[in-house]
């Protein structure tokens, strides 16, 4: 039985293909080799495709087109749901702008499934994402922190609300457009696994997803690189072949955070406060906690005579703390809200690849088990700017073994 970075992957009959496409075990390799380039599912897997239901959650963007694309070859029943997430009084500020929720997405995951010839809706999942996602985004700035509400609308909205509704309507899974893949490992659980391209891997933003959702979730396009999939859509005459990628955060177009917390709460917001240096020395006034994050260097508009950055935030005193470059560095950090995904816990002592944000190439960890669940993370080397609120995700290998969210 093959094995990859110490995990062991479970024969694909018993996966029900969760392991396909450039990790495809096919029955004349034994069910247990990676196969480099696949074209489709054959034989007894094809069959059980076809009798398979998936909703692909449809951004109107070429990767979830091609997702859909992919599995209908594969054999699957698709079905393509676009979440209607605006809320009513940025709807036009929204449509205006585009992005993964735009009003324009509809149009084109509309005129995609029509070229696919499959079913397709637009669901209302207008209260789990304010919930879950832009009152989340509004409450961890105003204590301080720096949220990660792409995180929160997979777990909560891409995942869990779309799930139960595709359940619902008789689907054994949902599918989206990620950079990522899944495996069904050894010890009986499930794991995200890296992509096939370092460049777009999204395997960061999901480590947070449960065991119940990864048993019903389909990842094809995690298989290719960013240039396949544009060339699948050009190929079959997708209009969104060259669309350009979504960057900023969906509901906050325009990118300034701050006023958009300021609109949403207006008398929650907390005015200017002091910039302080390390020692307590005050060097200025700040515009307010909101418009700032661990490791910032511009937009400070203070001279100190050095390049400073900001090195804390206290929200009870209203003080941004900088300090020199150096001062950001760390080489601890504690974490809570663990989710586990590749293993069922962390001991004491285990070795781990950390990143501490999205962008993070990644540095080596040892555990420590601390009481209400936390841990505590021990670097190799010095990381920067780890950042309350953020996510940190610990790879074993290409494996996401698990990750929580940074506390300090």
């Amino acid at each position: 039985m093959g094995c990859l970075f110490g995990f062991k992957v479970i024969p694909a009959s018993d996966v029900s293909l969760h392991i396909y496409e450039k990790i495809m075990l096919t029955e004349q390799m034994g069910y247990n080799s990676i196969v480099s380039n696949p074209t489709e599912i054959v034989g007894k897997e094809k069959e059980e495709a076809l009798k398979k239901k998936v909703v692909v959650g449809m951004s109107g963007g070429v990767d979830s087109s091609v997702a859909a694309y992919l599995l209908k070859e594969q054999g699957y029943d698709v079905i393509g749901v676009t979440m209607n997430i605006w809320q009513e009084e940025d709807r036009c500020r929204v449509e205006e702008n585009g992005g993964c929720c735009g009003l324009s997405a509809v149009e084109d995951a509309r005129r995609v499934a029509a070229k696919l010839d499959i079913p397709y809706y637009v669901m209302n999942f207008k209260e789990p994402f304010k919930k879950h996602v832009m009152d989340y985004f509004v409450e961890e700035y105003l204590q301080g922190r720096t949220p990660n509400p792409c995180n929160a609308c997979n777990r909560y909205v891409k995942w869990e609300a779309l799930l139960n509704r595709a359940i619902e309507i008789g689907a054994d899974y949902i599918a989206t457009g990620h950079y990522a893949r899944i495996a069904k490992l050894e010890n009986g659980r499930y794991s995200i696994m890296n992509s096939v391209t370092a460049r777009k891997d999204q395997t960061y933003a999901l480590y947070n997803l449960t065991q119940e959702q990864l048993a019903h979730t389909l990842m094809p396009v995690g298989a290719y690189e960013k240039d396949e999939i544009r060339k699948i859509a050009e190929n079959i005459g997708l209009v969104v072949a060259n669309k350009k990628d979504s960057q900023d955060i969906c509901f906050i177009p325009d990118g300034d955070y701050a006023g958009f917390i300021e609109r949403t709460v207006p008398d929650r917001i907390p005015g200017p406060g002091d910039f302080v240096l390390s020692d307590g020395t005050v060097v200025g006034k700040h515009k307010g906690i909101t418009h700032y994050t661990i490791g910032q260097r511009r937009g400070l508009e203070v001279a100190v005579g050095k390049r400073i950055f900001v090195n804390k935030i206290d929200v009870e005193k209203n003080q941004i703390i900088l300090g020199d470059d150096d001062e950001v560095f760390t080489t601890s950090l504690v974490a809570g809200d663990m989710n586990y995904m590749a293993v069922p816990e962390f001991k004491d002592g285990e070795k781990y690849l950390a990143k501490i944000r999205y962008s993070h190439n990644g540095t080596v960890c040892s555990v420590t088990n601390l009481s209400d669940g936390k841990v505590r993370l021990d670097f190799e080397e010095p990381v920067r700017a780890v950042t309350p609120g953020q996510a940190v995700v610990l790879y074993q290998g290409d494996f996401v073994a698990g990750g929580g969210t940074i506390l300090g």
